[in-house]
């Protein structure tokens, strides 16, 4: 299906109206997974003409997708990854946990950014970024279509990793998403050490509910004024949210290995 490609009005717009040099793109992936972590990217890639094909992780074929990822590493003039634990979601929460694991990648990132352009209707960063949420951002703007696919390439491939010490879940296909094969598994074997406990499947799993946990409700997000800095800005006509408490200080998973952040790559290109 034709789909219109990227472009940077958002962030041209940005730097337009605030003065922003810098400005990141991000997005997640896993949200809705029930088992691995929460991954959030962001790039950063001026205003550059961005490879060719370049629009939401989700509408390229895996092929595609990861081509397109070894690509854009090299392309974007920097980007990072944070992650959020299936631990730390389940004592956090889901919002808590994104903003976590966005604030671990954009806290690595060489330079830090003037603003954010963040896909979604939910700005849950908050202060003291500098955010501008846009409603599918990771098909119409660049920088945030460019951390759609790194980061969505990224955790899969983490996921298949995992999948290595746990053959009958099939991680390397589902990526820890719900799927015939991995509920089979997890009627049968129960949840691994990278299952987030807090989640709902366990309703339906009479032999596994002890080890369910009971997770902390979500902050009540809170509305603010449209755009930057309360300006007024028409993003398809919707409102700016933010998750006001702070996130706890990064914490590791029971295993001991760290899950805070890959490390940032920056290209040789700059802006």
């Amino acid at each position: 299906m034709p789909y219109e490609p990227p472009t940077h009005r958002v962030e041209r717009s940005l730097r337009a109206t605030t003065g922003a040099k810098v400005v990141a793109g991000v997005d997640e992936v896993g949200r809705g997974a029930w088992a691995g972590p929460v991954t959030v990217c962001a790039a950063v890639t001026g205003l550059r003409r961005p490879p060719e094909g370049l629009t939401d992780s989700k509408l390229l074929t895996v092929a595609r997708r990861e081509k397109l990822a070894v690509e854009l590493s090299r392309w974007v003039t920097s980007h990072a990854l944070g992650h959020a634990s299936p631990q730390e979601i389940d004592e956090l929460g889901m919002t808590a946990s994104l903003r976590l694991a966005a604030t671990r990648a954009l806290e690595q990132l060489p330079v830090r950014p003037d603003a954010v352009i963040l896909d979604g209707k939910h700005d849950y960063l908050g202060p003291p970024w500098r955010v501008r949420t846009v409603i599918k951002g990771d098909q119409s703007c660049v920088a945030v279509a460019a951390a759609s696919v790194i980061a969505k390439v990224r955790r899969d491939a983490l996921m298949a990793e995992l999948g290595t010490q746990h053959t009958d879940f099939g991680f390397d296909a589902n990526a820890g998403y719900p799927a015939p094969v991995h509920k089979a598994a997890l009627a049968e074997l129960g949840p691994t050490p990278h299952h987030r406990l807090t989640w709902s499947y366990l309703d339906v799993l009479p032999q596994w509910q002890h080890l369910k946990k009971t997770r902390l409700p979500d902050p009540v997000d809170v509305p603010t004024p449209r755009g930057v800095g309360g300006r007024p800005e028409a993003v398809d006509g919707q409102l700016d949210f933010f998750a006001p408490p702070s996130v706890p200080a990064p914490t590791s998973p029971p295993s001991g290995r760290p899950v805070a952040v890959e490390p940032a790559a920056e290209s040789r290109d700059g802006v």
